[in-house]
């Protein structure tokens, strides 16, 4: 048994939908819980003016009845309120306006100049309005149907910002619960208060510059078993599925697990979690330099990724491109953005680790009721105690 999820809708699209398969039946759902993490991902200090006009709300169409899953798909729709202003140039029927706000200046970093080889467009728009990162409402509302799966079985994530632009803060190494209050008193998700400061003046110089920022972020899962995952397939491999989980987030350029790029630079001896036991905590490590996972496995320990944000390529002092349809040289379009939003992508990076985190506790677990799944964990838990 697994789970899925499958996202549809354009960036200035009537609305964005989601449909998530697999989930057990008799988890409570709410469209509130899911809301409070799609208002998460709108804010972040450094955010674009798309965020004062969408305020997004998560309307439940399927799967869920009295506010528990039925075991069916649930369907899951986010209306885009800017939808009014785009109506006739975005209408799916054969009166849309194709001929208004066209896009042939294909911008640098983007998919623009890829997507309309790929797809045989003369407009860019038909491939920019799916590759927004708009999209990642859709996929944060999917990972808060795991989220809320995951609470049940004993299982937290947290995520702290820990780098914008060249202002680093150490990341706070804390339960989950303290790296979540500490984060969210934050306008950019940053525990460190010097640093937050520090990072929202970034912000502020590259606005006035005209350009924009990327950064460093960090996922951090705690009471996760071990065996999730396999050493057995290389497509099972559970740091193989978060990596691509998070590279697959808009403008994300690296993904680390524990000491992750630094471990190269080190003796083996400095880099291993060596292994100790105690009857009452079971086998455990003092250190978690692997990041919660070796041989494609959780090993016990809270599993701690990270990944690197590139600066956002939409620039109000556009770079250099190409006019598509004379090939003269000119500069690349400009589309509503963000000056950073390494914050939003904090969150969106939660949604999908909570996602393959589910997946993964799903098919070792099994099972189609909640209840079910929850006694599973349950034993498991007592018999990797040892």
């Amino acid at each position: 048994m697994s789970i899925r999820y499958l996202t549809a809708g354009e960036s200035h699209g009537p609305a964005l939908l989601t449909i998530v398969e697999g989930m057990p039946s008799g988890l409570y759902l709410t469209a509130d819980y899911i809301n409070r993490q799609l208002a998460r991902r709108q804010g972040g200090y450094g955010r674009g003016g798309r965020q004062q006009i969408e305020q997004d709300r998560v309307e439940i169409l399927g799967g869920v009845r009295g506010g528990y899953t039925l075991g069916s798909p649930v369907a899951l729709k986010i209306n885009n309120r800017d939808w009014a202003n785009w109506r006739e140039v975005m209408a799916p029927d054969p009166t849309a306006r194709l001929d208004e706000r066209v896009v042939t200046r294909p911008r640098p970093g983007h998919a623009d100049l890829a997507g309309v080889l790929k797809y045989g467009h003369r407009d860019v728009r038909n491939v920019l309005e799916r590759s927004s990162a708009r999209e990642t409402a859709a996929r944060v509302a999917a990972g808060s149907v795991a989220r809320r799966f995951l609470e049940e079985l004993g299982i937290d994530i947290a995520g702290q910002v820990i780098q914008i632009g060249t202002v680093r803060a150490a990341p706070l190494d804390a339960p989950v619960e303290e790296i979540r209050v500490k984060a969210e008193a934050s306008p950019v998700l940053c525990p460190d208060p010097e640093a937050s400061r520090a990072m929202m003046a970034a912000i502020d110089a590259a606005r006035e510059a005209g350009d924009s920022l990327g950064g460093v972020f960090e996922v951090r899962v705690d009471g996760v078993p071990p065996g999730l995952g396999s050493c057995m397939h290389w497509d099972r491999r559970l740091d193989g599925r978060l990596a691509g989980a998070l590279m697959s987030i808009q403008a994300i350029k690296g993904v680390e697990v524990g000491l992750g790029f630094t471990a190269a630079g080190q003796p083996g001896s400095e880099v291993q979690d060596e292994i100790f036991y105690r009857p009452d905590l079971g086998f455990y490590r003092e250190t978690n330099r692997a990041g919660g996972i070796e041989g494609g496995m959780t090993n016990g320990e809270p599993i701690v990724v990270r990944a690197a944000m590139k600066p956002i390529p939409t620039l109000r002092k556009p770079l250099r491109s190409v006019e598509m349809l004379t090939k003269e040289p000119v500069q690349a379009a400009y589309e509503r953005s963000d000056i950073c939003a390494v914050p939003a992508a904090c969150v969106i990076a939660e949604a999908v680790v909570a996602w393959e985190v589910a997946r993964a506790c799903i098919e070792k677990f099994g099972g189609d009721i909640l209840e079910e799944i929850k006694a599973n964990v349950r034993i498991y838990r007592e018999r990797t105690k040892g």
